[in-house]
């Protein structure tokens, strides 16, 4: 009994000196208050107060106990209900693709060949002859079917060379006097993992060179200078940050881009957190990481260099993506391989040996499979390597016999779920009606039990993370079509998808014990919204606008609202 009361005054001495702590005053660099806060972390899914100390989340809680253990922040908002959720990561980006459409022709959303036709004679109508016209975003996959030929081009633009990349990067439509400075013409037999389009009737080049074929003009066009560089990657992270993003996993980092991220982040003018995809096709640039190893930055979290992006083939639109039977609308085709399975093998257990991640861009499900068998060979050669979670990028066709072995390796799966709903009106031409139940089919995957994280490959999608949180969970296009989702068995809950662009997002860049869910000791990245997207329509997410974004306790976009 003498013991058991002895125990008892211990414990409750113990609890004492807890609670006491909690209620002592301490200190807060900022205090979020009458907010909404959606946590993910099941130990205290809702609140209503953050407090951020030193750039990390000191205390979640309620507002009376917010105001009682921190009476004197350095500074206080009021989010007057506000929604606040973990900082939203996009895991697959192209910041400099979305910086440099800024810079060039902006063909997005354009429909037809004539409207780019136009912009292009604008553009050579006020710049010299000899001058590169440069534009992005024309839609390669819907216009597959159909391309254009440089006929108009040729036209309009007789003395300037014209390069004008696809949506997605899997073609570029360019004109003859670009085409003559490539020493291209109608011999030109085509590169591998690419084709020169040819007009079938006169064979005469149209223009359109798809992959791989890209890079016989691509490497004429004049690089852009560092600080050209440095201003397309700033002008990005600053749409990324009015979007809600407080970190991303940049895909393909040349060494150029590697070296303005620096200095970017030096002078104070980055105000993401960025994860290194470092591009595999500069072979003296996977040397050189190899030699040195990863950098990891457990200080400030703001750069890491930890990932080998490698290709496996290319994009269902142009019929790139590699099947493992010919495509249902062109069965001369299976596709383009642009890196083979031993290759992948090969960078992967190099990668292994020395502390990186792979990360291999595969769409078709011959690719995914080869991929699939390259890690797994790879793994069994690097033993020591424990949980590398190697990632497939996209995995957007798969077969069924498949799914089981993402888990089962430990694989994360990268998936964007617009793609699905721009895609649909021509994907399942492309496939037919029996692959395409393995297509965009993030519900079969995730019930497997892989990690899944969702993201949107900007700028070939937006770079909303609602808008693509939307199209994860309704299957439908911006207008609600088709009607209840296609193939609406795929479709995932809200939490799910916000789970893909956080707790799933960190945990593919494994930093899941900084990132992903609003919790004392993690980094205070928050990203503030207008509405609590667990209780609104699913229609409703398209509206929700983004009121703040914090990284590391600084509030780095602002509406102005509730400051």
């Amino acid at each position: 009994m003498m013991c058991f009361l002895l125990a008892f005054g211990v414990s409750a001495i113990f609890l004492n000196c807890c609670n006491s702590h909690q209620l002592q005053p301490r200190k807060a660099d900022l205090l979020l208050l009458n907010a909404a806060v959606i946590t993910l972390d099941p130990r205290q899914p809702s609140a209503e107060a953050v407090a951020v100390s030193d750039g990390r989340i000191a205390w979640v809680g309620s507002v009376a106990e917010a105001k009682r253990i921190f009476p004197k922040p350095s500074k206080t908002l009021d989010l007057t209900g506000a929604v606040i959720l973990p900082g939203m990561i996009d895991a697959h980006t192209h910041l400099m693709r979305l910086g440099e459409s800024f810079l060039k022709l902006n063909l997005k959303d354009v429909n037809s060949e004539t409207e780019v036709v136009e912009q292009v004679c604008r553009r050579a109508a006020v710049i010299p002859p000899g001058e590169w016209i440069l534009g992005w975003g024309w839609d390669e996959g819907k216009w597959a079917s159909h391309y254009p030929t440089n006929k108009a081009l040729n036209q309009v633009a007789p003395k300037n060379p014209v390069f004008l990349t696809g949506l997605h990067g899997f073609a570029a439509w360019v004109n003859q006097a670009a085409l003559a400075i490539a020493g291209v013409d109608r011999q030109t037999k085509d590169p591998t993992g690419g084709a020169i389009l040819h007009d079938e009737k006169t064979g005469d080049l149209t223009g359109i060179l798809t992959n791989s074929a890209q890079e016989l003009v691509a490497r004429h066009v004049p690089p852009l200078s560092l600080p050209q560089v440095k201003d397309a990657l700033a002008l990005a992270a600053a749409e990324c940050v009015r979007n809600g993003l407080t970190s991303v996993h940049e895909a393909g980092v040349t060494p150029v881009m590697l070296q303005a991220l620096r200095e970017l982040i030096r002078e104070g003018k980055m105000p993401l957190r960025v994860y290194v995809m470092l591009d595999a096709v500069y072979k003296d640039l996977v040397a050189e990481w190899l030699a040195k190893g990863p950098e990891i930055d457990t200080k400030q979290h703001q750069l890491t260099v930890r990932c080998f992006k490698i290709f496996a083939d290319g994009a269902l639109g142009s019929r790139g993506a590699v099947l493992l039977e010919p495509y249902s609308d062109a069965p001369q085709t299976t596709g383009v391989i642009t890196s083979s399975g031993p290759a992948i093998e090969d960078l992967t257990q190099r990668a292994l040996e020395r502390g990186f991640q792979v990360a291999t861009h595969a769409i078709g499900d011959a690719a995914n499979r080869f991929v699939l068998d390259a890690y797994e060979h790879a793994m069994s050669q690097v033993p020591q390597a424990k949980y590398p979670r190697l990632r497939v990028e996209h995995a957007q066709v798969l077969a069924l016999a498949d799914l089981p072995r993402f888990v089962k390796l430990g694989v994360v799966v990268s998936m964007q779920p617009a793609h699905a709903t721009s895609d649909m009106p021509w994907a399942e031409q492309r496939l037919g009606s029996q692959r395409i139940k393995g297509a965009y089919a993030w519900r079969s995957v995730i019930s497997t039990g892989a990690h899944v994280t969702l993201n949107s490959d900007f700028p070939g999608e937006t770079l909303n993370p609602f808008a693509e949180i939307y199209a994860a969970v309704t299957r439908q296009d911006p207008q609600g079509n088709p009607a209840g989702g296609w193939y609406p068995q795929q479709r995932l809950t809200i939490t799910e998808a916000l789970r893909g662009y956080t707790l799933e997002a960190a945990y593919a860049g494994f930093e899941e014990q900084v990132k992903g869910t609003i919790a004392a000791g993690k980094l205070a990245d928050l990203t503030v919204i207008s509405k609590d997207i667990t209780q609104v329509l699913p229609a409703e997410l398209l509206s929700v606008r983004v009121l703040k974004t914090i990284v590391g306790g600084r509030i780095v976009y602002s509406t102005g609202k509730a400051e």
